[in-house]
């Protein structure tokens, strides 16, 4: 006799996950997390409790997709690495940890994220860096649409995302404040263009640098574009030093080649619409 297939997912399995307490080898303040099909929710709460128990390094292996990993971790001074590709909203809200990822990460890296680094070891998706007010993101392929959306700077809080490879539509859009950094170095594909349409559309605070050039089709209409001479390396430099430390690359490399910076023509591109000047 044949059973007929089902839908309908074993008791306690979510998604594919499983929600079940993750395996925890833990040695002194170090823990190895092993995450292999654990829902995301039970994979945190169990990061969660070991920070609060004392552990200042763990290390999450078997992750599949797993969201929130770091989420609202106020923990500096706390590194978490990540082995496989994290899901959605990785340190959302997060404020002074530090997290590394050997592999790669979707959509929402760094989202709000008010301190602390992120090191994204492969390629990340859509919308890193969104309403991001503090910390640094690195990621060292390419990266997809609208990223650094809204980023914003507050007294001595400057946000810092640099991509390695190259960027889809919309990078910068709306930005507010802060550096974004494209270098096109380490992209899947060289054919295509450093960045998509719509380069800084909306941008009215921080600054964009590209490594290489960038066509007057790729920019919005709200920013303006100058070659970067030395008084722009001062700001420029020590992020690619520290982006080159990160990633085992040599800055001396990266700097060879010319940038181009990109910023706002008007803090309030869009006034005459909303309201008599």
């Amino acid at each position: 006799m044949v059973k007929a297939a089902t839908s309908v997912p074993p008791a306690g399995v979510i998604e594919g996950y499983r929600q079940v307490a993750p395996l925890v080898d833990r040695d002194g303040d170090v823990a190895v997390v092993d995450s292999t099909g654990v829902y995301f929710q039970q994979l945190n709460d169990a990061v969660r409790r070991l920070i609060d128990a004392g552990v200042r390094d763990v290390r999450i292996t078997g992750v599949n997709g797993q969201r929130y990993i770091g989420a609202g971790l106020r923990a500096p001074g706390v590194r978490i690495s990540v082995e496989g590709t994290a899901g959605n909203d990785l340190a959302m809200f997060a404020n002074g940890v530090s997290i590394e990822v050997n592999g790669n990460a979707q959509d929402g890296v760094g989202n709000t994220m008010s301190g602390g680094t992120v090191v994204v070891r492969g390629d990340a998706g859509d919308v890193l860096g969104y309403g991001m007010r503090g910390g640094k993101v690195f990621v060292r392929g390419d990266v997809g649409y609208r990223v650094g959306i809204h980023m914003k700077a507050y007294e001595k809080n400057v946000p810092v995302l640099v991509c390695g490879g190259k960027a889809r539509d919309f990078f910068g859009e709306y930005m507010a404040g802060g550096m974004l950094v494209l270098l096109g170095m380490n992209a899947r594909d060289g054919s295509q263009p450093i960045a998509g349409s719509f380069l800084g559309a909306g941008m009215h605070g921080g600054v964009i640098y590209v490594r290489g050039r960038v066509e007057p089709w790729q920019c919005g209409a709200e920013v303006g574009v100058v070659e970067v001479g030395e008084e722009h390396m001062a700001e420029l430099r020590p992020v690619i030093q520290e982006y080159a430390t990160a990633m085992g690359m040599d800055a001396d490399e990266i700097l060879s080649a010319p940038f181009v910076r990109i910023s706002p023509m008007s803090h309030r591109p869009y006034a005459k619409l909303y309201a008599s000047m």
